[in-house]
């Protein structure tokens, strides 16, 4: 059984079209990059999968079921935390938040449920500051609570939407370790411009502007990086960037009109 099946997704909003035809398949244990530029779709996409919006058109599997039906087994860390900060919930109440599927309505949080959420903080280097309110965090460190939160799901299915953002360098790389860990037990599917450490850690990739182009990992090789580099640095240019690498041609126009590299559907 796949993790992620995507068949022919499409979706607009307002009459714009924000997917086309988007499809894809990941195994189990497989770790994505999805790339892009900003307003391209990626977090449309995630939204999508979480079954929190409904495509306009084609199918959408996750982990063998419905999106709806899936979300017991998925974890979702957003790109941006909404919090009032000033509500008195501390940081291991937030953790347990991704219990409450398993436990169900009306029920209290066992032993092993706090056992969990324990595991989950020590994963991301927080366990000294459980007891401490929400609202006294700093930006990484409330980054790092939301992915103990994600991870106290127990998922099969992670989603990052740039949770990495607000980390810094020593805690960043943890995580990119810790992330090699979590690859041997579940299916990952992460949003980042941290071009150097996705070309380090992770080996497939698709990039996505509406349309999705998949990048095995054979393909993954410097020139590829370096043209994506390129291709973000300069996307406000009107002209055509074209050049030829080991019989593969990159071109980019004001819209990519072939498939020939995905790296152009980094072109807006």
């Amino acid at each position: 059984m796949s993790a992620l099946v995507l068949e022919a997704v499409s979706l607009s909003r307002r009459g714009r079209p924000i997917l086309e035809d988007v499809n894809l398949v990941l195994e189990p244990g497989e770790t994505l990059a999805l790339l892009g530029p900003n307003g391209s779709g990626k977090t449309t996409l995630l939204r999508v999968i979480l079954g929190l919006l409904r495509p306009d058109a084609g199918r959408v599997e996750v982990l063998g079921r419905a999106p709806e039906r899936a979300r017991g087994l998925v974890g979702y860390v957003p790109q941006h935390a909404r919090f009032d900060f000033d509500f008195p919930i501390r940081v291991l109440d937030v953790v347990l938040m991704g219990r409450l599927y398993a436990r169900g309505p009306l029920r209290g949080f066992s032993a092993a449920d706090h056992g969990i959420a324990r595991d989950a903080l020590a994963k991301v280097e927080l366990s000294d500051i459980a007891g401490h309110p929400v609202g006294s965090l700093s930006g990484g460190q409330l980054q790092r609570v939301l992915i103990a939160r994600a991870l106290a799901v127990r998922p099969r299915l992670l989603l990052l939407d740039e949770a990495m953002a607000s980390l810094d360098e020593r805690i960043g790389g943890s995580f990119w370790d810790l992330l090699g860990e979590l690859a041997r037990e579940m299916t990952v599917v992460l949003v980042s411009h941290d071009i150097g450490a996705v070309s380090r850690h992770v080996r497939s990739v698709a990039c996505l502007n509406r349309r999705l182009f998949m990048h095995p990992s054979r393909a993954l090789t410097p020139d590829f990086w370096s043209t994506y580099s390129l291709l973000r640095a300069s996307k406000a240019m009107n002209s055509m960037i074209s050049r030829k690498n080991r019989g593969m041609r990159i071109s980019w126009p004001s819209r990519a009109r072939s498939a020939s590299c995905s790296v152009m559907a980094m072109a807006s």
